[in-house]
């Protein structure tokens, strides 16, 4: 059973490609400035001044930069890291799609990792032993 909701909010926490790539900038190098900002973004896509600053504020008002008054302009720093995000992300995609059942969500991540290199699910291993480990599960 899909959940239904309005086509125009289908995923409230998408965000645009521009968005992702100023996150992205700011992941790299926090604090800075739009004019800074707009300089990291790759020429193949370079936006205007005025549109990385409405970026900026869109990105402030879902509380995902802060900012700070440095001088005349405002610096900004990422105020989410990229595994959050994507976990906040991944959690809309599920809440969208999820059926009511825990096997679905499951054997959707292992039909994930089916395609990860070893290292990769030596990893995901070591995470999950991690997490049982907090929860006090025995491995």
């Amino acid at each position: 059973m899909i959940k239904k909701r309005s086509s125009s909010n289908m995923l409230p926490n998408t965000l645009g490609e521009l968005e992702l790539g100023v996150l992205e900038a700011l992941w790299q190098e926090p604090d800075l400035d739009a004019k800074a900002i707009c300089q990291r973004i790759p020429a193949i896509r370079q936006p205007s001044l005025s549109t990385v600053q409405s970026t900026l504020e869109r990105l402030h008002r879902k509380e995902l930069v802060t900012r700070s008054k440095t001088g005349h302009a405002y610096s900004y720093a990422p105020k989410v890291s990229r595994s959050h995000l994507l976990g906040r992300l991944m959690g809309d995609i599920i809440h969208l799609l999820h059926d009511g059942r825990l096997e679905t969500i499951l054997s959707s991540f292992v039909n994930v990792a089916a395609d990860l290199d070893d290292k990769s699910l030596a990893d995901l291993e070591a995470l999950i032993a991690r997490k049982k480990q907090e929860k006090g599960r025995p491995q």
